[in-house]
């Protein structure tokens, strides 16, 4: 999907598609360096950082594994409830393996702060975190990211995997929604 195409539900883009790729080659540089001698396990959070985590392995130089969780603490709403749903769990075990959470984005960073906090009581010998984007006005509870893509205010944003209602995910880069599509 094209952003022009929906031009009239957002109000302004604010990473380009060729900033994102540009960004991702640069995490992956950095996480190849880190886990060069440690091997890493890539958990993708579903289904937000679907674009992320495809994007980010296939630039990685090393070789990774990957497995997929599904938590929920929005709904259909745009603000985090806080409480956190497992829709669907890892098929991986974590004992003594190095552990990196590919997120697409970081708002409150409640959901977040619970998932590092279940993947560290499954015996991870490490949980990292690396999100391509962060909201810092946005922040209800302090949350160590290792790597971020990009720091953005604190608005309703979709595209590159992030939605509303299921709707924008394909978009390329990401964008601001205009509040009048979804109040």
């Amino acid at each position: 999907m094209d952003l022009d195409k929906v031009a009239g539900d957002i109000t302004k883009v604010l990473v380009t598609p060729e900033q994102i790729q540009s960004k991702i080659k640069e995490l992956a540089a950095q996480l190849d360096a880190h886990y060069a001698d440690k091997g890493v396990l890539l958990v993708g959070v579903l289904k937000g950082a679907v674009m992320v985590m495809a994007d980010l392995s296939r630039a990685m130089q090393i070789p990774v594994q990957m497995d997929w969780m599904a938590v929920s603490s929005y709904g259909h709403g745009t603000q985090s409830s806080g409480v956190v749903r497992i829709l669907k769990d890892l098929d991986a075990d974590l004992i003594g393996r190095h552990v990196l959470i590919v997120e697409d984005i970081i708002d409150s960073g409640l959901t977040l702060s619970w998932l590092i906090s279940n993947l560290e009581a499954r015996g991870a010998a490490s949980v990292e975190i690396v999100a391509l984007l962060r909201k810092p006005e946005a922040a209800k509870v302090d949350v160590n990211v290792r790597w971020i893509g990009f720091d953005i205010p604190n608005e309703f944003v979709v595209g590159y995997g992030l939605d509303y209602a299921e709707n924008y995910r394909t978009l390329p880069g990401v964008a601001v929604l205009d509040p009048k599509t979804y109040s």
